[in-house]
């Protein structure tokens, strides 16, 4: 008999299987700029981009990092992709958002969907089940967020997938879904 995760204890940690290629960043760890820079780097010189790409790239890419770092991130993963020229990555941020008490998806899904309604972006409000439990998705054109409950009604781990060039669909999408779906808690 097979059962889901257990829904009253803490998990210690988590897992997530990311593919090989994409470049880690752990941003719990002070030294995470100098990661960051690492890989723009080695993106910018296996593509011969010009030193106004890596810098524009390098900005980007660091205001991405200290707002997740003050938005409760652990990691920030990377895949390159270069296109006309400029370096965008397809991105990953794992955050985590402790909430002792925490909505259940159901109540965190109704707040999403009033959000926008108001705000009339359009983007695509669902719950989903993963095999670490219910999530809240929200699917835009070049993104995808899913809020992860986590067992012991201690919050949501927080999957934000950003794809800038092709966009959350086909191929992309079916892989940040399994990335997703790959997320198991360690108790």
């Amino acid at each position: 008999m097979t059962t889901g995760p257990d829904v009253s204890a803490r998990p210690k940690d988590y897992r997530l299987l990311v593919p090989r290629e994409w470049f880690r960043i752990d941003l719990v760890q002070d030294r995470w700029r100098k990661q960051l820079k690492t890989f723009v780097d080695l993106q910018a010189a296996d593509k011969s981009a010009p030193a106004e790409i890596k810098q524009e790239a390098w900005a980007g890419l660091r205001n991405t990092a200290e707002s997740a770092v003050a938005n409760g991130a652990l990691e920030f993963f990377l895949r390159p992709e270069l296109r006309d020229g400029s370096l965008l990555p397809v991105s990953l941020v794992v955050s985590l958002m402790p909430r002792p008490g925490a909505p259940t998806p159901r109540d965190l899904l109704a707040s999403f969907e009033e959000r926008e309604r108001r705000s009339g972006r359009g983007a695509e409000v669902s719950i989903v089940v993963l095999p670490a439990g219910e999530a809240v998705r929200i699917r835009t054109r070049t993104t995808l967020d899913l809020y992860v409950h986590m067992p012991g009604t201690v919050g949501y781990l927080v999957l934000g997938f950003v794809v800038p060039l092709t966009g959350v669909t086909g191929p992309m999408e079916r892989l940040c879904t399994s990335i997703a779906g790959s997320l198991r808690w360690i108790m």
